[in-house]
């Protein structure tokens, strides 16, 4: 089934000078925009894991070496009550 879509021309205009050759289509290209988008998404994510990974890990290299400061202070804790 083809449907038909309205869009200002302005939005036409800017179609045109994304389409790749004169050959393709509106429809292939937004087709190649929308999967364009989806890859900039799924690399976003990667490297929104990747500095998430790479926080923790230095967040864990900090707190090993407070551990050891730690370990040699000898903390007292007063309670005034």
């Amino acid at each position: 089934m083809i449907t038909t879509i309205q869009i200002r021309d302005n939005v036409k205009n800017q179609l045109d000078r994304l389409k790749e050759n004169h050959n393709e289509s509106y429809e292939q290209t937004i087709i190649r925009l929308m999967q364009l988008v989806e890859e900039h998404k799924r690399r976003q994510k990667e490297l929104l894991v990747e500095s998430c990974k790479e926080m923790a890990e230095e967040s864990l290299k900090i707190t090993k070496e407070w551990e050891s400061t730690d370990a040699k202070l000898d903390w007292e804790w007063n309670d005034n009550k």
